[in-house]
C-alpha cells in the first residue's frame, strides 16, 4: 500500500490501452521494473501515447503476451531521469505506477496535480495562428533528496501569466500527460521522435510562508 503523504505533491490518475509488451527497464534490491506503452484518448479523438513503468509485484510477467490490448487503470508519479544519448543528457519520462488495474472498460482519465518549484526561465512564443504559449520546466521533490523535473505547456491567458514567473517560483498545477510527436535530423536522416509533456489545465502560485 501507498503511503499518501509521501506523495501528494505528485498524482497522476490515468487509463487506457496496453499497445506494447512488457520489456525489463532495471532491478532494485531483487526486484524487477517493467516498462511499456499506454495509449490514452482524449476528448477530441486524438491519442496520447504515454511510457509507463510497473513493479513485478503489479504484474505477471509470464502472462505478458496477453497484456496488449488490455485496458488498464493506473495511478501513480509522473517521473523523470537523464539518459545520456547522442553525446548528450536527455530527459526521459515516465508515468511511475503505484497501482495497475486491469478493467473491462476505459473511463478516459488523463490527470495530473503536481506542486513544484520553476527551476529555469519560463520561454513565452505564440503560434503562426497567434496562439500564445510558455514552457515551464517544474522541478518536483521526492523522498530521499531526489527530484522529477517536468516540462510544462500553458497557453492563453496561463501562458501570458505564466510567462513573468521567476526560477523558484513555487506552483500548484493541475492538467493531463500528453505525448507529441516531431522530427529530428540526425547525421543527415530525418527521425521521428517523441516528446512528453504536462498540458496545463489550472495553476495557482503558492505563497511561501514566513518561518
Amino acid at each position: 500500500m501507498v503511503n499518501e503523504t509521501r506523495v501528494k505533491n505528485n498524482k497522476v490518475t490515468l487509463s487506457g490501452e496496453i499497445v506494447s509488451n512488457f520489456e525489463l527497464s532495471h532491478e532494485c534490491y531483487g526486484e524487477g521494473f517493467y516498462t511499456t506503452m499506454l495509449v490514452s484518448e482524449r476528448l477530441s479523438g486524438e491519442k496520447d501515447i504515454i511510457p509507463i513503468m510497473v513493479s513485478e509485484r503489479l504484474i505477471n510477467i509470464s502472462e505478458e503476451e496477453g497484456w496488449i490490448g488490455q485496458k488498464i487503470n493506473i495511478s501513480g508519479q509522473f517521473r523523470s531521469f537523464n539518459k545520456h544519448e547522442e553525446g548528450r543528457n536527455k530527459l526521459m519520462l515516465y508515468v511511475f505506477a503505484h497501482e495497475f488495474i486491469p478493467v473491462d472498460e476505459i473511463e478516459n482519465k488523463n490527470q495530473i496535480f503536481l506542486d513544484g518549484c520553476i527551476c529555469k526561465p519560463p520561454t513565452y512564443r505564440k503560434t503562426p495562428l497567434g496562439r500564445e504559449i510558455t514552457d515551464i520546466l517544474l522541478a518536483v521533490n521526492r523522498p530521499y533528496g531526489k527530484s522529477d523535473y517536468v516540462p510544462m505547456i500553458c497557453w492563453g491567458r496561463n501562458a501570458v501569466y505564466a510567462s513573468g514567473l521567476e526560477i523558484g517560483t513555487r506552483l500548484q498545477i493541475e492538467g493531463r500527460i500528453q505525448s507529441r510527436e516531431y522530427n529530428k535530423i540526425v547525421d543527415g536522416i530525418c527521425e521521428s521522435k517523441m516528446a512528453y509533456e504536462v498540458s496545463v489545465s489550472k495553476m495557482a502560485v503558492v505563497e511561501e510562508k514566513e518561518e
